[in-house]
Parts: C-alpha cells; structure tokens; sequence
C-alpha cells in the first residue's frame, strides 16, 4: 500500500490539518443528527466519500449471532446490481480481515490483489478500494467500503479523517439499531411480533387520511379465534399462546403485502386493507378464513388434533362508515354476529352472511 506522505509546506500542512478538522465537525454533525437507521447510514456513507473523494461506497452491518453481514446503505455507480445483500464472513476471506483490523485497509489496485470475486467488491471493479471497520471497543457494527474507478492511493491525513469518521459512525449505527429495537418493542406484540393495538390506532387513523385524500377504498376486518377460552381451559395457557402464534403467522401469510395485521388483544386480531373494496376485502377474509381452519391443525401437532376457526367481522370506508370509530364498531358487532350465528363465518353487512361453504 502506497500513502501520500503528508505535505512537506508548512503553510499547506496548517491548512491541510485545518480544513481536517472542519471536516471532521461537519461529519460529526451529520451523523449525530438523526436516529433513524437507515439516515444514518446514508449521512455516513455521503460524508465518507465526499471526505474520499471517492464516486461509490457501501455500508454493510455485521449480525453477530449468524456470523454474517449484510448491505445496508449503498451509492454510485455500479453498486445497485453487482453487491450481495448478504453473506457470511469466513476466516481467511477479505470481509474476516477488515473486521479483525483495526484501521483503513487499501487496496490501491484490485487487479492486482486477487479478490475481484470477494463479496465486498464490485463486479468489474478495476481501482482502488477502501473500506474501515467499525467498531466499538471490541463490539463490530459492520464495514465502510468505497470505490475507485481507477487505480490510485490516498492522503495520510484524509485516512485519519476517515478512522475518525468510523467511530462517530459506529456509535451512530448503534445508537440508532437501539433506537429502532426500542420502538420495534413499543410497537409490537411480544407474543405474535404483529403490530400491537396501540400501532393500529395510529396506523388506521393515517390509512383513513390517506383514502380521504386520494379517494380510496379502504376495509378493516376483525378476527376473533372459535372457542378460544374452552381451548385454553382444556390445554393450558403456554399451548394457547402457542395457538394465538399460529393464528398470527397463519394470518399474516394469508393477507397482501401491502395489509397490516396487528394483534388487536386477547384472541382478537384486526387487519387494514388499504385500497380495498368490499368485494375484494371479502374474498381476501374468506381466504383467511379457510387458512386458519386447514393450516391451523399443521401448526398444533402435538397439541391437539382439530385445528382452530375464526369468525370475522368486515366493514369498509366508505360505504360503510367515513369515520374510524364508525367503522370499529360496524366490525366489531358484524364479528359477534357471526359468533352467534355459529362461528367459522364472516359477516360483512348484518343481512348478508358468508360463511364456510358458502
């Protein structure tokens, strides 16, 4: 590795480590200024190669306990295709070297280094990489990378900008992985990992501003599990939280993408279907319906033999209601309708029952 020794001029040595020191507060700056993850990574990665002045880099985060990294954050050309989105870190290979280092590894001309295949370099890469660790004490967060079209080397005292760099970065990333493990946790059910009934409060509420404003559809159906106390009276409460688990994955295959499932509370589920009409939202029930009752049984090997049913209650906007109170109680009470009626059913208007077979 060839670095540029620093510059002899006094003069330009002052207003070299000058304007590093400005570059280091600009960096700091723009890394502690959010904790969103995804902007973090992003602001590291702009400020790292404009310290660089290097066109392309990425960022890829080490998950210890699977021994594997995977990208992140990426810019510039040639970065979109040719980068993995995950792989393991193997002894001996360039991803194990750079993390167990401890400063910037360069590589002035990849041709000549024998690694083109690695996956932390670019296909058809024929300059110069650089890439630092990060870090935190002994803790890794993950790996800077950044590319060169053409072979070149690189300013001493710009590397030690960039080192400086890595460890405002890695604490950033681990202050914003915490930060987003926080808000996962207040989100989300700890039984079933759907979003929790605080969530869809907030959620239904900007669903229904978003169908008010561009003149969309938009349906909530509410699932309820069959005879759920009768199953937990007779198997326990551990087997019946692993039957509300059930439910929940079974569910949250069964819908779109684009749907929300959250455990609303107790063995109640509820689901928004954005941009969805009555028609479609009760086909998509039915669908639901009939994976709960033949899947449910696959799930609860060991538990019992018959698997669960739901009932569901569906009500949509605006047809059916125009405000979100309006539209929970319509649900709601087509729900226990359809219990009454003998459950493993869907009610979507009190007139018109759906229900197995049917």
């Amino acid at each position: 590795m060839t670095i540029v020794p620093d510059f002899p001029n006094k003069n330009n040595l002052l207003e070299e480590e000058l304007k590093g020191l400005k570059d280091v507060l600009s960096v700091a700056q723009v890394v502690v200024s959010s904790l969103d993850l995804d902007e973090v990574l992003q602001n590291i990665l702009c400020s790292a190669m404009a310290v660089m002045d290097l066109p392309s880099g990425c960022i890829a985060l080490y998950d210890e306990p699977l021994g594997q990294l995977s990208l992140h954050a990426h810019a510039g050309p040639g970065t979109d295709d040719s980068l993995k989105d995950r792989w393991p870190v193997r002894d001996g290979e360039l991803s194990r070297r750079i993390l167990d280092g401890g400063d910037a590894f360069v590589l002035e001309d990849v041709l000549q280094a024998s690694v083109a295949h690695d996956p932390l370099i670019l296909d058809g890469c024929s300059g110069a990489f650089l890439a630092v660790p990060l870090k935190i004490q002994s803790k890794i967060v993950g790996i800077l990378c950044l590319y060169s079209h053409f072979p070149q080397c690189f300013v001493k005292a710009r590397l030690e900008i960039l080192s400086i760099l890595a460890s405002f970065a890695a604490m950033s990333i681990d202050n914003a992985c915490l930060h987003q493990r926080t808000h996962h946790l207040a989100v989300t059910d700890s039984l079933t990992g759907l979003y929790n009934r605080r969530q869809f409060q907030v959620m239904v509420k900007d669903e229904l501003v978003r169908a008010r404003r561009y003149k969309k559809p938009l349906t909530l159906l509410i699932f309820d599990v069959d005879n759920f106390k009768a199953f937990n009276d007779r198997h326990g409460h551990f087997k019946g939280d692993q039957a509300l688990v059930a439910v929940a994955e079974i569910l949250r295959e069964a819908v779109r993408e684009c749907d929300m499932v959250f455990r609303y509370g107790g063995e109640e589920f509820i689901a928004i279907l954005p941009e969805t009409a009555i028609d479609e939202a009760i086909r998509a029930a039915e669908r639901a319906r009939g994976a709960v009752e033949t899947k449910s049984a696959s799930y609860l090997q060991g538990i019992c033999e018959q698997g669960l049913t739901v009932s569901i209650g569906v009500a949509s906007y605006p047809e059916n209601g125009t405000e979100q109170n309006v539209l929970l109680d319509l649900a709601d009470a087509l729900l226990y309708k359809a219990k009454s009626e003998g459950k493993n059913r869907i009610y979507h208007e009190i007139s018109d029952l759906y229900s197995k077979g049917a």
